[in-house]
């Protein structure tokens, strides 16, 4: 190893365990190309995580890292589709504007990743209050949960928007 990439442990990690890393990837996506885009994303979840230099299992590391990527890809790509889906239903005059679908496109996957972090329960009761308008009760009574716990939850997700970045990571 040389001096440099001694003191880089970045540098170290991604040399040695890339490759490995981008064929785990590509058994589980059967698609090369996707495979290096979503090794690419996590190794610059390492740079911004700013511990590389304390990680003592790399590839168990680099594995959970991965997988929390592939999550987020996968739950994109069904959002997507559902998105699809809907303006396939849609009689054609009432179809968006590519510029109008890239917006929402970029919204839906801005929320998301506003909402990533958060626990499942709390993610469906805020949406269901903010994009159904359902009162609490209703929410309750869907979720299976008491009023008082979609009122935490909801409290839960308001405050972690708004202590997230003006511009969260892309993942």
């Amino acid at each position: 190893m040389s001096s440099s990439a001694a003191a880089d442990p970045v540098h170290a990690l991604y040399r040695e365990h890339r490759a490995w890393l981008q064929t785990w990837l590509r058994r589980r996506l059967g698609d090369g190309h996707t495979a290096a885009d979503l090794t690419q994303d996590t190794f610059v979840r390492v740079i911004t995580g700013g511990q590389a230099q304390a990680i003592e299992e790399p590839r168990a590391y680099l594995t959970t890292l991965a997988q929390r990527v592939l999550y987020n890809f996968w739950r994109r790509r069904e959002l997507e589709r559902a998105w699809l889906d809907a303006l396939a239903a849609q009689p054609e005059e009432l179809a968006p504007s590519p510029e109008t679908y890239a917006l929402v496109r970029e919204a839906v996957e801005t929320l998301d990743r506003w909402l990533d972090g958060l626990p499942p329960k709390v993610r469906e009761a805020f949406l269901l209050r903010r994009l159904e308008g359902l009162a609490h009760a209703e929410i309750a009574q869907r979720t299976g949960v008491s009023v008082r716990t979609v009122e935490r939850h909801i409290k839960q997700a308001i405050v972690h928007l708004y202590t997230c970045p003006a511009q969260p990571e892309a993942g």
